[in-house]
């Protein structure tokens, strides 16, 4: 695990388009294919806008890119907290990319029926498809909230011990709500995550993610993530509580 402090959001945000771009180009290079799962929330609006501009969206083979979701809130499509609106608005809409190569979760549907709909979708993409026994996805871009939750995976909800599903409808009793979400057997397999983190508000949970538990009872969902390679950016506000941050212009 690693992580670069960046001084400015924008900054931040053009590190993680660029990031995007490289390991995007590697993969279409590699086996012509770019499987990339997005996160919502207002984090990565900017970096999904400079995705979008001419600079970035001109180096990536959208006719090759397949894009997922690590999570979705219980509520319809054209909802304003919708995941997947906000990644379309700011990124999708304005990119050549084939309408059959973007997997959304149903979330107008019950979350369990969304679930399992978006379950079936992966197995018939990346199992049937790709003779994968599990999604192996090139890039997965995370946020973190303050809780330490990830994707839709809050503390004390049972989809932190979820096994064998890759999708699953999680209760959340804190929120009083259900999110449907990746789970970690998924997130785990991904060859390289992306953690995106901004604003002074996140700095203790930053500093809590980056430091392992002195006792697994003290883990966060944060700390369950152990793809190989999981790269933290953050903005100098974020960071502010880290010691001997690493940082670049």
């Amino acid at each position: 695990m690693s992580y670069r402090v960046y001084p400015t959001r924008g900054a931040a945000a053009r590190a993680l388009a660029t990031e995007f771009v490289r390991i995007a180009d590697k993969a279409t290079s590699s086996r012509d294919r770019f499987t990339a799962v997005l996160s919502g929330g207002n984090t990565p609006r900017d970096a999904y806008r400079l995705i979008a501009t001419d600079e970035f969206s001109r180096q990536i083979k959208w006719s090759q890119t397949y894009i997922f979701w690590s999570d979705e809130r219980a509520v319809p499509l054209d909802h304003a907290d919708n995941n997947a609106r906000m990644a379309k608005d700011t990124l999708l809409n304005h990119v050549p990319l084939p309408l059959p190569q973007l997997f959304r979760i149903q979330s107008q549907h019950p979350p369990q029926q969304a679930a399992d709909d978006y379950q079936a979708t992966m197995q018939k993409f990346f199992t049937g498809r790709l003779g994968m026994k599990i999604p192996k996805f090139d890039l997965m871009v995370l946020g973190i909230g303050a809780d330490g939750h990830i994707a839709s995976l809050f503390p004390g909800t049972l989809a932190l011990a979820e096994k064998d599903r890759w999708v699953v409808a999680n209760e959340v009793p804190q929120l009083d709500t259900w999110r449907v979400t990746l789970t970690y057997p998924v997130i785990n397999a991904a060859t390289n995550i992306i953690f995106l983190v901004l604003g002074e508000e996140k700095a203790a949970i930053v500093k809590r993610a980056l430091t392992p538990p002195a006792d697994p009872s003290d883990a966060i969902p944060a700390h369950l993530v152990r793809a190989a390679n999981v790269h933290w950016i953050l903005d100098k506000p974020a960071a502010s509580l880290l010691e001997g941050q690493s940082q670049t212009n």
